[in-house]
């Protein structure tokens, strides 16, 4: 389930980092960004990273050509992501479109995708390498919003390494950038789904009124010192297949049968993270699920927007009810706490980020989790077929390093669909996160595990 860390180490050669600008002359405008957009909690560098295979009809074709000119050509439709962030009064983020132009490195290593495994999966070695970090580019304000290295692999194979400023878009919004990245290298004139900016949508109303609970940006005390020390930290990702996934449904009672996979598995991760850290019985832990709020106006946001769409509702429990209650007792928490979300919930919360200062979402005793399996990271073709892995390129990202979890698709090698979740926890910590998990999915433990869930059922 969990693989053994076998450490591969190669050298990148990179060119110098350039930045690309628009093909063409594109609007110089001051562009605001929306009230989802600019809270404190997206205000970083988001990693995202894609494997490709050799392909024969490619040979004659360096992969980093092709993308680089592609690029100058989305830019003039993306014109945007060309341009600087500024902050303006009461924190306010807006975009300067000035055609500035985003990061791009060309690059070698003498590896093969071969070499790196069978199971792609974070943490990638090497990945400082595969994503350079250009000294002075990483700021919110006055930096590139988009860097894209592209390294060649000796197998004629590549790597597409991106790092995202948060606050432009979202999965779903990056995923149609790299998309129309994709058409364009392949020859298209124009993207297939024309990108709308319309960040107006979201703007706070007037007077703003926030009319929902948004236990999310709570100011929580950290009174047990209960944040995540940073010094040492274990990095490992977990496979659940069909059989896992079959093993951790037998803990759901009847009642919450139709729970979706993402609910269970959310439910899941959060015991057995509780139990791990082992904080006072007391304390309140809290999960974070980003849930993807673009159908859910009315009309639903336009095909096309590239802004953040999302909610971060949250469900609460004492560390005692979630170390001992059966499953079902997380589980209804999520179940409540996604549906919480609505078109007035994410009015309310564009409302609260200009009444309350754009505030960070808490992350005392919080674990955030993002469900990306369907974003399409990893049908993103440039030419060269659908990506062998492709997504988030680490767990543990953000303001607060090892609060978030990302839901990635891959296809094991029995052709079968599996998500495969980052998880960044303390070294000390991850060993009982790993044996508690195991415990969970053994299936003798599960059939005890589940009598006793039915019998407390019966007693409620």
């Amino acid at each position: 389930m969990s693989q053994i860390d076998i450490p591969l180490t190669f050298t990148v050669r990179r060119h110098a980092p350039e930045l690309i600008a628009p093909a063409k002359p594109t609007p110089r405008e001051l562009k605001p960004l929306s009230d989802i957009d600019d809270q404190d909690g997206l205000r970083f560098h988001i990693p995202v990273i894609q494997f490709y295979r050799h392909d024969p009809k490619m040979n004659n074709k360096n992969p980093a050509t092709v993308i680089r000119e592609a690029l100058a050509k989305v830019l003039v439709f993306y014109y945007p992501f060309a341009g600087r962030l500024k902050e303006g009064p009461a924190r306010k983020l807006m975009v300067e479109c000035n055609g500035q132009g985003v990061l791009f490195i060309e690059a070698e290593a003498d590896v093969t995708l071969k070499q790196f495994g069978d199971a792609l999966q974070p943490p990638f070695p090497c990945l400082e390498e595969l994503l350079y970090d250009v000294p002075g580019s990483g700021n919110v304000l006055d930096s590139p919003l988009l860097l894209i290295q592209v390294t060649r692999l000796l197998c004629g194979g590549f790597i597409f390494a991106l790092r995202l400023n948060h606050t432009m878009s979202d999965a779903p919004g990056l995923v149609q950038f790299m998309n129309t990245l994709g058409e364009m290298a392949q020859g298209a004139s124009k993207p297939s789904t024309l990108p709308v900016w319309q960040r107006e949508l979201l703007f706070a109303r007037d007077p703003p009124r926030v009319t929902c609970t948004h236990h999310e940006y709570e100011k929580v005390e950290d009174t047990k010192g209960t944040i995540i020390p940073l010094d040492d930290m274990a990095h490992k990702s977990f496979f659940f297949g069909p059989a896992e996934m079959t093993a951790l449904r037998r803990f759901v009672p009847s009642y919450l049968k139709k729970c979706s996979t993402f609910e269970v598995l959310t439910a899941c991760l959060w015991r057995c993270r509780t139990i791990a850290l082992q904080p006072d019985p007391e304390e309140e832990m809290r999960i974070i699920c980003i849930v993807n709020a673009r159908a859910k106006f009315n009309p639903p946001l336009p095909v096309g927007y590239y802004g953040n769409g999302f909610a971060f509702p949250v469900a609460i429990s004492t560390a005692k009810d979630l170390s001992t209650k059966p499953l079902a007792h997380a589980l209804e928490l999520v179940m409540k706490a996604k549906s919480d979300v609505n078109e007035e919930y994410m009015r309310s919360i564009a409302d609260l980020m200009v009444t309350e200062g754009r505030p960070h979402f808490t992350v005392v005793r919080s674990y955030l989790v993002s469900d990306v399996t369907r974003a399409g990271f990893d049908v993103v073709d440039f030419g060269w077929g659908k990506a062998v892995y492709g997504g988030p390129a680490k767990g543990g990202v953000g303001a607060i390093p090892g609060v978030a979890s990302f839901y990635i698709p891959f296809t094991n090698h029995k052709g079968e669909s599996v998500i495969v979740v980052p998880i960044c926890l303390p070294s000390a910590s991850m060993e009982t996160f790993v044996n508690e998990l195991n415990s969970m999915l053994a299936n003798d433990n599960a059939r005890v595990y589940q009598n006793q869930n039915l019998h407390f059922i019966s007693r409620l």
